[in-house]
């Protein structure tokens, strides 16, 4: 391996790396909705725009740091430290026990400052890979979804004894990814395109057919995703109740099937760089619709059926995740690929807000959660005929060159 490779890939575990610290703030609420439920009389509805306000201002941020070309205007490590740093503080405002405003609002700037870390570290990692950036983007993904999953063993490994534990670890988690991005990252020698938002671009765009039915694949995978990651630790509780309780506590059952999405990255990336992007998107979404549709039917037991359910579902809904994103800057006219990525993820994200909101309102509609997760099975339905109809397109031979 050249040093140029070894300087490639020790940079890329750095930033993977930083990218885990940070990501533990995204649930560290979600993670101890139970005792703040408990601790701070919440509704289930208060307890959702815990996680939704996140959300929210993730879209927010990333659509306004996009409008005025902020990764472009500061160096990224520099952007990307100091959104950690900010992303620390506001988790670590949960501490003083706001109350029900103050903590939303404390959540609303977790996520507007988890959107000066997240897309800036996609780009950072562009900067050292011109080829391999398919599994590289797997392992950045890989990256987010550990991070996802840290707050649910940080409350098993406390034992649900107090909240304030997760919190206190994850803030430190992120605060050592300000260190990583601050002083031990630099970026790569690859230069990387002005990302800017334009309304009149944003037209040309959404007029492109192969684009549009990439993104369309990508909101499917979005509507699944983010609403699962929120609500599996209520639907793991109420399956404890029961007396079905895999790996020993529903926190910890949680931080396998999300974790498990480490692995289903990489495979991800790897496979689409083989056999195709939209065939791997496509067939990742097949499984866990499937899976969405047959938990509910393993809810009261066996165990091993639904611990095995459960993580299929948790390499599958991810595993196509970075790949919806390789796809537009294959597909997107190369002036606007910036404004094309930028559409995706805000469109994205913005309807992991409704997903996220919808499901509790499911699951006392169905009085439980059993089979909550059936409202999920329309995204990768949708997701996958996108795909394969883009399969179908000529423009399909500009995916990983040339593979389907």
């Amino acid at each position: 391996m050249t040093l140029a490779a070894r300087g490639q890939w020790a940079s890329l575990a750095l930033i993977c790396a930083g990218v885990v610290g940070a990501m533990t703030c995204w649930f560290s609420a979600t993670a101890i909705l139970p005792e703040l439920i408990r601790d701070w009389s919440l509704s289930a509805g208060q307890a959702g725009w815990l996680t939704n306000a996140v959300q929210i201002g993730f879209v927010l941020g990333a659509m306004a740091a996009s409008l005025v070309n902020l990764p472009d205007i500061m160096r990224l490590t520099r952007l990307i430290a100091i959104s950690a740093l900010l992303a620390a503080v506001s988790n670590a405002a949960l501490l003083l026990e706001p109350g029900f405003t103050g903590a939303v609002t404390a959540r609303f700037v977790t996520g507007v400052a988890l959107a000066g870390l997240y897309p800036p570290a996609m780009k950072l990692m562009a900067t050292w890979f011109v080829r391999g950036r398919g599994l590289a983007m797997g392992l950045l993904i890989g990256g987010l979804t550990l991070g996802s999953s840290m707050p649910h063993l940080f409350r098993a490994l406390g034992g649900g004894l107090d909240w304030r534990i997760v919190v206190i670890a994850s803030t430190l988690a992120t605060v050592s990814s300000a260190f990583i991005f601050g002083c031990l990252v630099q970026e790569g020698p690859n230069a990387f395109g002005r990302a800017t938002f334009n309304p009149r671009e944003a037209l040309a765009v959404l007029r492109n057919r192969p684009v549009f039915l990439a993104n369309l694949g990508y909101f499917g995978h979005m509507w699944e995703l983010y609403a699962m990651w929120a609500w599996f630790l209520a639907f793991a509780t109420a399956a404890s109740q029961s007396g079905v309780t895999p790996f020993g506590s529903p926190s910890l059952f949680v931080f396998v099937v999300v974790a498990s999405g480490v692995a289903g990255s990489v495979l991800g990336g790897v496979l689409s760089d083989r056999i195709g992007r939209c065939l791997t998107t496509a067939g990742m979404m097949v499984v866990s619709g499937a899976c969405a549709l047959l938990i509910g039917f393993a809810f009261d037991g066996p165990v091993w059926l639904l611990a095995l359910i459960a993580i299929v579902w948790g390499v599958s809904i991810i595993g196509d995740s970075a790949q919806f994103s390789a796809a537009v800057t294959e597909l997107a006219d190369s002036r606007f690929v910036g404004t094309a990525l930028t559409l995706q993820v805000s469109i994205g994200f913005a309807l992991t807000v409704l997903a996220i909101w919808l499901m509790p309102q499911v699951a006392a509609l169905l009085g439980g959660w059993r089979w909550a997760f059936v409202i999920l099975l329309p995204g990768p339905v949708i997701g996958a005929w996108a795909m394969m109809a883009l399969r179908r397109a000529p423009e399909a031979s500009l995916l990983a060159s040339g593979r389907r």
